[in-house]
């Protein structure tokens, strides 16, 4: 039954045109890329997180290589530019639960396309009376955020890549509809 349940989810991703979002990036990015992170003076903590976060996703979503600065042909720069807690439950006077929302910006310099590209995310936690707890959950609530941008950066590279192939297609169109005329 797993096979068949299998097998047709496998031939619908097919059989509706389905690419994933690594052959769109290929429009926008293509080649070596070196991955550069502006590390805030507030928190340098998190510029190793951001850093290694981009790093797996050049590898994994984006099929890419990584490469030192001097060699790569396109650049991925981020930057974090802070968070703001926001309470929003309260319990007895005490705030119970918040809400982050983490500021990042991320420019690419590519052989193909150049975007600079300003992402906010939320993410909502829950809090505790240890201090020590609620530390720690804050910084899970930034990482959280962070990877929250960084799959925005990635959807944004995508659908330029889609809009990069469609005009490409369309040219295509143009061209052959020429060809027919002139024959």
């Amino acid at each position: 039954m797993k096979k068949i349940l299998l097998t047709l989810s496998f031939l619908m991703l097919v059989g509706c045109g389905y690419k994933p979002s690594a052959h769109y990036i290929k429009n926008v990015i293509d080649g070596t890329i070196y991955v550069f992170v502006i590390v805030d003076s507030k928190e340098p903590e998190n510029a190793s997180y951001i850093k290694d976060a981009l790093h797996q996703m050049v590898l994994t979503r984006f099929k890419g290589s990584l490469a030192p600065k001097e060699s790569a042909e396109n650049v991925i720069v981020a930057s974090y530019e802070g968070t703001s807690f926001t309470p929003i439950s309260y319990t007895n006077g005490y705030i119970t639960r918040y809400r982050a929302e983490i500021k990042m910006e991320f420019e690419l310099k590519g052989v193909k396309m150049h975007f600079k590209r300003k992402i906010e995310t939320q993410v909502e936690e829950n809090i505790t009376g240890s201090s020590r707890l609620s530390s720690s959950l804050r910084i899970e609530a930034i990482k959280r955020g962070m990877a929250k941008a960084l799959d925005q950066f990635l959807a944004y590279a995508s659908t330029n890549g889609i809009l990069v192939e469609e005009a490409e297609r369309a040219e295509e169109a143009k061209n052959i509809e020429v060809v027919r005329i002139a024959s």
